[in-house]
């Protein structure tokens, strides 16, 4: 399969992989049901390495149908209710330009510029900065912003990550990864499945013995350890399929928003603003990866999602002009003492302390600013407050 170099040759590549994705997921859940046929006998019989092979071989031909139409059930229901899923789970709820005129005008006009079908937009209550986009197909496109990002960010800001949002969609990312969820979800249930039936199981290895020669012996705790080897190997695999996919897009998808916004930097801004604040504590893992940025990592970087700020922003900086003002702390954050030494820090007026509670420590105020309760100049202070000198 040959690189994809470019944002459109990103998008092909990305169906081609849907369709691998779609290969594999079935191939993963066939190893599950072979491992599971290769535990249940290890775990019945006490027979020889060979004849508990064939056996779980058989048993694997008779559960493929049930298998093949599982997985099926599986895909259809993820794919009409993923979405009711991802919301129940994040409690996202769909707004109008009425509710949200700014934000709605942001993503309208971006589509609007790039003849884009504009999808469903969703705000989740939470103080986190972070956003992303799920669904399937047009019908079930959506970007979900969470409110902590809307106040956060000013319009460019906003603007570059709904760009962000908007190129997932556009290369095919949120298709794809999806996809790579139920994957992750099949897998998980039948791993889930067959340790259950292994520690149910009382760790007994060969339960039932047979006189008949040609079966042998002492093969159940051999066939029990690579049953648990092709269930640990498929659960990796899938594992591995969903953090291979995230990193490049990642990249794609800010130079997409660039594209979109002509801004690089509201686009480095805003990912140094979300830097370090975007975690949202009562999501899964599978959506975390979707979102703009995931601070969740594994150990020594080996298991995250998605590249650093630091190398999202240098990249940008390198091929896309725009500037790295560094990181960036939040208004709420920012302390309005900061840089002023305690020696020149003036006191306040006597009598007078922070809040107006006696005992506090004074409130220091910045050089040049009016006292608290001086008059004004050019007024005089009057029984209903400071008035002006007629």
């Amino acid at each position: 399969m040959a690189a994809a170099y470019g944002l459109y040759t990103h998008i092909q590549a990305n169906r081609r992989r849907s369709i691998y994705l779609m290969i594999g997921l079935f191939f993963l859940v066939y190893l599950m049901v072979f491992a599971g046929a290769l535990l249940a006998n290890g775990l019945m019989y006490d027979a020889s390495v060979t004849w508990l092979m064939r056996r779980a071989w058989r048993d694997f031909l008779y559960a493929l149908p049930a298998a093949t139409g599982g997985t099926l059930i599986w895909i259809v229901i993820a794919y009409h209710f993923h979405q009711k899923l991802i919301d129940a789970v994040t409690g996202g709820r769909e707004v109008t330009r009425m509710e949200e005129p700014r934000l709605y005008n942001l993503l309208e006009n971006l589509c609007i510029s790039r003849g884009i079908t504009m999808p469903k937009l969703k705000v989740m209550d939470d103080e986190s900065l972070n956003a992303f986009a799920t669904g399937l197909n047009e019908k079930q496109y959506s970007i979900t912003v969470t409110t902590g990002l809307i106040a956060a960010l000013d319009d460019a800001e906003l603007e570059g990550v709904i760009g962000h949002e908007l190129t997932h969609i556009r290369n095919g990312d949120v298709r794809m990864m999806v996809i790579a969820v139920i994957i992750a979800g099949v897998i998980g249930f039948f791993a889930e499945l067959m340790f259950r039936l292994f520690f149910q199981g009382g760790w007994r290895f060969g339960g039932s013995r047979s006189s008949d020669g040609d079966r042998g012996k002492g093969g159940a705790g051999i066939v029990i350890i690579i049953a648990i080897a092709l269930v640990v190997v498929a659960w990796l695999l899938s594992i591995v399929i969903r953090f291979a996919l995230s990193r490049r897009r990642e990249f794609l998808a800010d130079a997409g928003s660039v594209e979109l916004t002509k801004n690089p930097d509201a686009m480095i801004s805003a990912l140094r603003k979300i830097e370090g604040r975007g975690e949202l504590h009562h999501a899964t893992s599978a959506v975390m990866e979707m979102c703009v940025d995931n601070p969740r990592e594994g150990f020594a970087d080996l298991f995250a999602t998605h590249p650093s700020v630091e190398s999202r922003v240098h990249a940008l900086v390198q091929f896309a002009g725009g500037h790295d003002p560094g990181p960036l702390a939040l208004p709420d954050e920012v302390d309005p003492n900061a840089g002023i030494p305690q020696s020149e820090a003036p006191a306040e007026l006597p009598g007078r302390t922070s809040g107006g509670v006696s005992g506090q420590p004074p409130k220091p105020f910045l050089p040049g600013q009016a006292p608290i309760g001086s008059p004004l100049p050019g007024t005089d202070p009057g029984p209903w407050g400071p008035k002006s000198r007629s």
